[in-house]
């Protein structure tokens, strides 16, 4: 701190708050340590996240006016501010991955360090660049870049094959379709058949009364002709019976003259 003095008040104002919450970090997980009860430590885990958001925003005007001294201060006091400022990163990042690790064992999800998922990150990515190499930065973007063209290639792949179910399902809908209105048709012509058959099959019932009618009509009159011819011939002289046409009438009977 003293070296600190020595450059500005500002900096060593920052660096003296910086310390003394990364001594309040390091009793703080200490303590958490030893309590058992989960709500207790989920508690104990919101504080300690606030002092490490609190830590973050000095660090970052740490850095600021370190940038704006860079001009004034030779080169070897430029590398020792940006490896005090580098340390000060990593220690941070060791409790930001300490409070991490309580939190997933405390499967506490409502706990998190920064106000939102893509600010956080983006804080976060900040701090991690500026203690990156030129090197090392080429480097992360080119996997990054990688890791995008592989998540694409792999969005295309659920899209073709989305699309191909798609189709696949389309096709099998279609011949679905037309093979119920084949069978809508065949039923429609078998309704048809059978409404023509019950007709016929009345027709028929009707002809083969009609043909019985006819039959026993044709029975009684044979049965009365023969009636008749069997009594006009028991009883030829009963003038009560008509000759049957066609019928020859009964032979008188012959008288012998030596009787006369």
């Amino acid at each position: 701190m003293d070296s600190l003095s020595a450059i500005t008040e500002e900096l060593a104002e920052i660096d003296g708050q910086i310390a003394d919450i990364f001594r309040a970090l390091s009793n703080g997980f200490q303590k958490l340590e030893k309590i058992k009860d989960s709500n207790r430590q989920s508690r104990q885990l919101e504080e300690l996240t606030e002092k490490m958001r609190e830590c973050k925003r000095l660090i970052k005007e740490f850095d600021r006016e370190v940038k704006d001294l860079e001009y004034k201060n030779d080169p070897a006091t430029n590398k020792m501010l940006t490896e005090k400022k580098q340390s000060m990163v990593k220690e941070l990042n060791s409790y930001v991955a300490l409070k991490k690790q309580y939190a997933s064992n405390l499967e506490n999800k409502r706990v998190d360090l920064f106000e939102g998922p893509d600010e956080g990150y983006g804080e976060d990515n900040v701090l991690l660049a500026s203690s990156m190499t030129n090197q090392q930065l080429m480097e992360n973007g080119n996997r990054m870049m990688d890791e995008t063209d592989q998540a694409i290639e792999r969005s295309k792949k659920v899209v073709q094959d989305t699309v191909n179910v798609g189709t696949e399902t389309a096709a099998a809908l279609k011949a679905q379709t037309e093979q119920m209105s084949r069978i809508v048709n065949e039923l429609d012509s078998i309704h048809f058949s059978i409404k023509k058959a019950s007709q016929l099959v009345k027709e028929i019932g009707r002809q083969v009364a009609t043909d019985r009618c006819i039959m026993a009509f044709l029975f009684l009159i044979v049965i009365g002709v023969i009636a008749i011819i069997i009594v006009k011939l028991v009883n030829p002289h009963n003038k009560d019976i008509r000759d049957i046409p066609g019928l020859a009438p009964p032979v008188p009977s012959r008288k012998l003259l030596w009787k006369s």
